[in-house]
C-alpha cells in the first residue's frame, strides 16, 4: 500500500494547479483528489518497494542455485559419458 503522506503530497500539488477562483475550495478538492488516487492505486496490482526487493533477492538466490545445479548436471553427464565410452 502506498504511503498516505505521498497521496497527501500529490493531492496538494494537484490542488495548487487550480485557478484562483477555485482555491477557496482547495481543501475539498484535495480531499477528492486523494480519494480518487487511493481508489485508482488500490485497483492496480502494485507492490511496495520492500516486497519488490525481497522478491528480487529470492530471484537472485534462485538463479544462483540454478547455475550451481546446471554445473553439477554437466559434471554428472560428463562422468556418465566417460563411463559409456570406456
Amino acid at each position: 500500500m502506498l504511503d498516505p503522506k505521498i497521496l497527501d503530497d500529490v493531492s496538494q500539488k494537484l490542488g495548487a494547479f487550480l485557478p484562483e477562483g477555485l482555491q477557496s475550495v482547495q481543501k475539498d478538492i484535495e480531499k477528492n483528489f486523494k480519494t480518487v488516487l487511493q481508489n485508482s492505486f488500490s485497483r492496480m496490482d502494485l507492490v511496495t518497494r520492500e516486497e519488490f526487493d525481497v522478491q528480487s533477492a529470492v530471484l537472485t538466490r534462485t538463479r544462483e542455485k540454478l547455475e550451481q545445479l546446471e554445473k553439477q548436471v554437466a559434471v554428472l553427464e560428463a562422468a556418465i559419458q566417460q563411463k559409456v565410452e570406456s
